[in-house]
């Protein structure tokens, strides 16, 4: 599927007219390719309808997409392709991480010292994708059971539509080997790869404990932020997850009380969790409505947030292990390796929100990091948005989660705590 052609800024202030929901403007970075998107990219706020911000558009494209067919054409293409690697226009993609890695070794690549070389997993599938939350009233609802179904079945097939490819993984502790005078630690090396790496010895006892998290977790990485950032003026740390793939406890998710339970998965595909819409429309929500927010409450008008987001602000994720990473561990790709690359938009559905994320397909050039061993006080950070959109500075990473082929088959899986933050100056 061709990306489709980018909606005109006169047609968003028609559609803006009719309704007062925030809906931003479309922006690309200098350089980028036009994203893979629905409605030619626009952000479904333009077709809010009684403050439901557009979601009733979103889940009647989700099913149209679903009845076309070509997201089945792609697993076709995969089940029947014979065995051995599947050529693409990419490169040679694998079916399962063993294949990969079989080839890699049969083909020799090899890493620098501190890195690995390893399968990652990417779509193949160039068209835009929805899922429907957990949270969603649809699922509740008994006339939709039907429907349901087909939601369910897509969503398994997201991930029939994605192959592994073999990647270079360098160690980001050694990042001024590969730039000259670039430290890891320093908010220039965010500015240029839209990655870093902080040091916190938190106090907090409990990550399991979301209250604890909040109180006294949520207000260090603030400090940090401010820290690490010169001429940050506030940072708003807004959400977390826990990841651990052995807990024995309780992991159920309580959204309304701030809970986000215990994930037993981890995002093995590469993706983003924002992109130009949602980068903004998630700020907006938070500041003036303090919608699904975890952190402290804020007190804006639409007047004071729009003046607040006319200067700088960037989305910052921050990974902190609660004990060394020895297996799943949290890898990062470097902005330039895929400035110019169009992103594909995965649309999640909310009852109130339809939020964006964003996958991309590979290429041999990426440039991933990873921090092996990763220890309890070391954060890794990466940039999920970034309001520049000149080209100066990076507007994002992409990320995921993988297998370490260098890990004793007995090595203990990731346990760690992610925050989601925005960061104003």
């Amino acid at each position: 599927m061709n990306a489709p052609n980018v909606a005109s800024q006169a047609t968003m202030s028609d559609q803006r007219a009719d309704t007062d929901a925030y809906v931003p403007s479309f922006e690309l970075t200098k350089g980028q390719a036009a994203p893979i998107a629905s409605n030619g990219g626009i952000s479904y706020m333009t077709f809010d309808k009684n403050g439901d911000a557009g979601t009733a558009v979103a889940m009647q494209d989700a099913f149209r997409l679903m009845e076309q067919g070509e997201g089945q054409a792609v697993i076709d293409m995969i089940e029947n392709a014979p065995p051995g690697p599947i050529e693409t226009k990419w490169g040679k993609g694998f079916r399962t991480y063993d294949e990969c890695m079989d080839y890699i070794r049969e083909s020799n690549i090899e890493a620098p010292e501190g890195g690995v070389a390893l399968p990652l997993r990417y779509t193949v599938h160039e068209q835009p994708s929805y899922s429907i939350v957990s949270s969603n009233s649809f699922w509740r609802d008994p006339s939709r059971e039907e429907d349901a179904k087909k939601v369910r079945i897509e969503e398994r097939d997201i991930g029939r539509r994605c192959l592994y490819f073999p990647q270079v993984l360098r160690d980001a502790r050694r990042m001024e080997e590969y730039y000259s005078g670039l430290s890891p630690t320093s908010a220039e090396c965010m500015d240029r790869l839209g990655v870093s790496l902080a040091h916190l010895d938190s106090k907090c006892g409990n990550f399991y404990d979301s209250e604890e998290v909040e109180r006294v977790f949520y207000p260090e990485i603030e400090q940090l932020l401010l820290d690490f950032f010169p001429g940050a003026t506030d940072a708003l740390v807004y959400n977390h997850d826990v990841f651990n793939k052995d807990y024995e406890g309780d992991r159920r998710e309580d959204q309304d009380n701030k809970n986000p339970g215990v994930n037993l998965g981890y995002a093995n595909l590469v993706h983003n969790d924002l992109n130009d819409n949602s980068g903004r429309v998630r700020c907006r929500e938070l500041l003036t409505k303090n919608l699904r927010n975890f952190g402290r409450t804020q007190h804006y008008t639409q007047e004071e947030a729009d003046a607040k987001m006319s200067r700088r602000f960037m989305s910052i994720n921050l990974a902190k292990p609660m004990e060394t990473v020895e297996q799943f561990p949290f890898v990062l790709c470097a902005w330039p390796s895929f400035a110019d690359q169009a992103y594909i938009n995965n649309y999640r559905i909310y009852d109130d929100r339809v939020g964006e994320t964003t996958r991309f397909t590979y290429r041999p050039d990426h440039e991933w990091y990873w921090f092996p061993q990763q220890k309890s006080t070391e954060v890794s950070m990466l940039k999920c948005y970034d309001s520049i959109t000149d080209g100066s500075v990076s507007r994002w990473s992409f990320h995921s989660a993988c297998v370490d082929p260098t890990a004793p088959e007995d090595a203990r899986c990731r346990k760690n705590v992610v925050v989601r933050s925005f960061v104003f100056f």
